[in-house]
């Protein structure tokens, strides 16, 4: 029993699982500003297009059975809703994220190697004329180049 306790303290310790917990509790409270707008603000709307005073009006009855279209047309508005939102989040969330990594990327995408010298093939100074390590002069200033990191 006492491992099983440990193994789900750990599990709920776990940064992504109040990662997850924070998102579904702002994702309830943006679900109820939604539902707040369809009901109150485009209901009324599509309302004044159907002719009825509420959406929720929108009923046809077979046999005693009720179908209710205004309360479908409102999940089909809620959900287009917080879909819309969750995509430019998303979207947002990915230019965000490419800008910070070319940001990144950008600084390490080159590798200065030092310039060596010919004859004993050790590193020498950027615009040295003679090597330190054996004295031979080098037959051009010693010039540093990039390579691409891999």
């Amino acid at each position: 029993m006492k491992k099983l306790a440990k193994e789900f303290a750990e599990f709920i310790n776990r940064g992504n699982v109040l990662d997850m917990a924070v998102g579904v509790i702002i994702g309830a409270a943006f679900t109820s500003i939604v539902t707040a707008l369809t009901s109150n603000i485009i209901n009324p709307l599509i309302s004044m297009i159907g002719g009825s005073p509420d959406v929720k009006g929108l009923t046809v009855t077979f046999n005693g059975s009720t179908i209710d279209f205004g309360a479908f047309i409102s999940a089909v508005i809620n959900f287009l809703i917080v879909a819309l939102v969750v995509f430019a989040i998303v979207k947002a969330f990915n230019a965000a994220q490419t800008a910070g990594s070319k940001l990144v990327k950008h600084g390490k995408d080159e590798v200065v190697v030092a310039p060596k010298c010919p004859y004993c093939l050790e590193e020498v100074n950027v615009g040295a004329t003679r090597c330190h390590h054996c004295g031979a002069e080098l037959p051009e200033k010693a010039q540093a180049h990039v390579e691409k990191a891999e």
